[in-house]
């Protein structure tokens, strides 16, 4: 397995293409904008020069990992020849049903199909498909280039042969994959979001301010990032979409999301992406340094 295709260059996307390529691999990053594989491969550039500058990678590093990569606007050309093709697109569950219906036609028989979802059933995607034996989850935590987990997620039909493959390969890129089952959320969301949602209510409902909340967590918790700050680095719409699946999928109220979440993100705050969440982003440049803080 030396070829890989990771559809979607966003955020995820070029986190994924720039760990495989860094090993070795040879990516094709797919995304149906030119614009989108220019800022994924300049955010990779900016992400190794960062490597570069603490000293962790050398030049040559550098020059190989951006040589390993190729971009494709086609999805048929982008994943021709593939043994593993990772779809990193929105989380939205009418999209992926799609993006693998068109990955399962222009796929070779013998290609895995993963997902980086973080919430959305492995079972259900699998369902879009003729390969359900082949299609699992790999969901990676951002920033990739820097966080070790790897949460392994098996549908229903998952075979044992394609959960070792993902596993071993997931070793190979230095990350610690952790086996899941297919239920809402998996572990990591199932477990953080409720937190981040609790965090939002007790600022909605006036007990404490935004840096106070934060600084609880941090100073009580040793989180090395407050629940508010995390969400904004993630994303307000991700963290929305992510409870809604999770309150579809539960029909439990306690997984709903807080009104003020729901606001925020009708708004157009959607944390560090759109420069204002629940910190400003613009003016004090605090994104650049959130993003630095792991790299």
């Amino acid at each position: 397995m030396n070829k890989i295709a990771v559809i979607g260059a966003g955020t995820m996307g070029n986190g994924i293409a720039h760990v495989f390529a860094q090993k070795g691999y040879e990516v094709h990053l797919v995304d149906v904008s030119e614009k989108a594989l220019e800022r994924g491969l300049a955010t990779i550039s900016q992400n190794l020069d960062r490597m570069l500058a603490k000293g962790r990678i050398s030049t040559t590093d550098k020059d190989d990992t951006l040589q390993n990569i190729t971009t494709h606007i086609s999805l048929k050309d982008g994943v021709k020849g593939v043994s593993l093709a990772i779809e990193a697109a929105s989380e939205e569950p009418a999209l992926k049903m799609s993006l693998f219906q068109e990955l399962d036609k222009h796929c070779g028989p013998d290609t895995i199909l993963a997902t980086n979802t973080s919430s959305i059933s492995i079972t259900q995607i699998a369902a879009a498909t003729s390969r359900p034996s082949q299609v699992i989850g790999m969901h990676f935590m951002n920033p990739v280039p820097i966080m070790p987990l790897v949460e392994v997620i098996r549908g229903y039909s998952t075979s044992d042969e394609v959960t070792k493959q993902v596993m071993d390969l997931s070793h190979k890129l230095g990350k610690t994959p952790t086996e899941v089952n297919d239920y809402p959320g998996f572990v990591a969301n199932r477990i953080l979001m409720p937190m981040i949602n609790e965090a939002m209510e007790t600022l909605h409902h006036g007990v404490a301010g935004v840096l106070e909340i934060d600084t609880v967590m941090k100073l009580g918790m040793a989180h090395p990032m407050g629940p508010l700050q995390l969400a904004d680095f993630i994303g307000l719409d991700v963290c929305l979409s992510i409870l809604n699946v999770m309150h579809n999928g539960f029909k439990n109220p306690k997984y709903a999301p807080s009104p003020l979440l729901v606001n925020m993100v009708m708004a157009g705050k959607l944390g560090v992406k759109s420069g204002e969440g629940f910190y400003d982003y613009t003016a004090s440049k605090k994104a650049e340094k959130v993003a630095d803080r792991f790299l």
